[in-house]
């Protein structure tokens, strides 16, 4: 399949170029004398290099190599088909928004991270919640306990997310909320306590990841059956488009994907057909591609080597151009824009040697910048032991400011556009991509292959064999399987959660339950039950319920009583 795809895409093989001479003749000429002679004094590292999606890298690339790209492949920044960038100045006009991910204790801790960065000079927010919030239980929870604050911040309640963005000007600041299974819940909280500030919602900006899809693909944070889940996020995207203009409504996520073992060419696939399934499911409810699709973006995972992932992102905003006009008939070209947000790779940390990590931060941040990204967080380096501590989360935002003023990459669009490797790349993982959708399109979609376990078992087959390869040394990973330092000195200081802080969280929840007013809470939970019974949108009642005090737990579960809970297709 590998080699069809390179066919098709015009990639690296030989015999592209003109029989009769020129650059094919030259390489031809090349490979049987001066490299024939080089490798017989010094053989090449291995016999066969390639991409960490199995594509082949060649010896050389000439222009042969791309004799198939046209205008139309490339076109030119902030035109279709977008390979080159969303905008047309893209970093020359401003930089990219710089979150850092933060989240941990309680509200007011994190509050207190939020504007110790803002002041460093972080352009953007991004919230982590914990682990019972995102799963939809109060902090008092049976479930929640001793998981409280521990990944991220507890919220159970409006006065819990008021106290996050205490003196912090919401009509101002972008926000990112990491939420999913409870996004509609988070966002009727953030709406609400933007409106306790005096903002209109048609000033609130910043995004949702709201993608339940890759939950059941590779996260595991579901609470619903997909079908009722993707009501939700439809829920979302109608509210959105007529209330919150300037808000994100999903955020469709390959990086957890990539972070379960999924190759650069998966991710680009998985990620792309999921954002097929949500622009189905809103058509389906009768929404116009051009009244939603504008506010859609994506979140990828920025790896080490440099020009698959420079290569994937071209080749995203490429695809996602086409598939917007050509399968959906969008018009408007914001809705064929692939505008995404950024993260370096987590699982590429080791607890080994950690300062090697800020290294390995600096290159993907580099890849991601250079791909054009709108968005970015940069992991801190002690990230594989513990939550970072301020330091070492000041040092990942200065490495995104020293990229984006002493590097000199951001100076002009699509700086490594015209590379025969990159644009060949570009292609390549194209293809595999391509070959990826028409196999899901073949089963009956993105949920159909969901439910049969499709992605899940290419992401854990593809997982498996990178963890052979380093185990085996075929993969070399610095400090853990070669390079090992001998390690001095003492451990570094990490980030410690105060227990106290999981009892202040539950006492300061009982507090809200005692004082709201029990008729209005119980009437608003009774009309979310009823609305959920039927097919009206929910983020009305669901905002009604969240500014009467209903928590997020008591919201959760009075979905889960009309609904359900997903239970897992296990397969062997």
């Amino acid at each position: 399949m590998k080699d069809d795809a390179r066919a098709t895409a015009g990639g690296a093989g030989e015999g592209t170029g003109p029989a009769d001479g020129g650059v094919d003749s030259a390489v031809e000429r090349w490979r049987a004398t001066t490299r024939a002679k080089a490798v017989a004094a010094s053989p090449e590292r291995r016999p066969e290099f390639a991409t960490t999606s199995e594509i082949p890298i060649a010896d050389v690339y000439t222009p042969d190599d791309v004799v198939a790209l046209s205008a139309r492949d490339l076109g030119l920044p902030g035109e279709y088909p977008f390979t080159r960038g969303v905008q047309a100045t893209m970093y020359r006009s401003r930089f990219w928004t710089m979150r850092q991910y933060a989240g941990f204790a309680t509200a007011g801790e994190t509050n207190e991270r939020f504007r110790y960065l803002l002041e460093q000079g972080q352009t953007g927010l991004s919230v982590a919640f914990d682990l019972p919030t995102q799963m939809g239980y109060d902090s008092d929870a049976p479930e929640a306990e001793g998981e409280v604050g521990r990944v991220g911040v507890p919220i159970s309640s409006l006065a819990d997310m008021e106290a996050l963005f205490d003196r912090i000007p919401l009509g101002q600041v972008s926000t990112s909320m990491t939420i999913n299974a409870t996004a509609p819940i988070l966002l009727a909280l953030y709406v609400a306590a933007a409106e306790r500030q005096g903002v209109a919602r048609a000033s609130v900006s910043g995004t949702t990841q709201n993608d339940i899809l890759k939950e059941y693909i590779a996260r595991g944070t579901w609470i619903y059956p997909p079908r009722q889940s993707l009501r939700l996020v439809t829920d979302v995207f109608e509210f959105a488009s007529r209330e919150l203009p300037r808000w994100n409504t999903i955020s469709i996520s390959g990086y957890h994907m990539r972070e379960a073992g999924a190759t650069a060419a998966q991710e680009l696939a998985f990620t792309l057909a999921d954002g097929i399934a949500y622009v189905e499911a809103a058509a389906e409810r009768g929404l116009a591609v051009d009244d939603f699709a504008p506010r859609l973006s994506f979140f990828f995972a920025a790896w080490s080597e440099l020009f698959e992932e420079v290569a994937k992102f071209r080749a995203a905003r490429r695809m996602w151009a086409r598939i917007m006009k050509e399968r959906f008939g969008a018009r408007n070209p914001k809705s064929m824009m692939c505008r995404f947000h950024t993260q370096t790779a987590g699982s590429s940390l080791t607890a080994q040697s950690i300062d090697n990590n800020v290294v390995r931060t600096t290159l993907q941040a580099l890849a991601a910048v250079l791909g054009g990204t709108q968005s970015l967080h940069t992991n801190s380096r002690d990230e594989a032991l513990a939550l970072p501590t301020v330091e070492s989360a000041r040092l990942a935002l200065r490495t995104q400011q020293i990229i984006a003023h002493e590097a000199g990459v951001a100076e002009t669009p699509d700086p490594l556009a015209g590379s025969w490797f990159v644009e060949a790349l570009t292609n390549d993982l194209e293809a595999a991509a391509a070959a990826y959708l028409a196999e899901i399109d073949a089963m009956g979609g993105t949920l159909t292959a969901i439910e049969s376990g499709f992605q899940q078992r290419q992401i854990q087959e593809s997982a498996y064999r990178a963890q052979r390869e380093i185990e085996r040394g075929d993969r070399v990973v610095v400090g853990v399987n070669k390079f090992r330092d001998e390690e001095a000195g003492t451990r570094p200081a990490l980030l410690r959660i105060d227990p106290a802080g999981e009892r202040r969280q539950v006492a300061g929840l009982r507090r809200v339950r005692a004082e709201r007013d029990p008729a209005t809470w119980a009437a608003a939970l009774a009309r979310l039950g009823d609305a959920a019974r039927g097919d009206d949108n929910l983020m009305g009642p669901i905002i009604e319920a969240v500014a009467a005090y209903a928590t997020v737990g008591e919201i959760a579960d009075r979905l889960r009583s009309v609904w359900g809970v997903h239970r897992e297709l296990i397969t062997v």
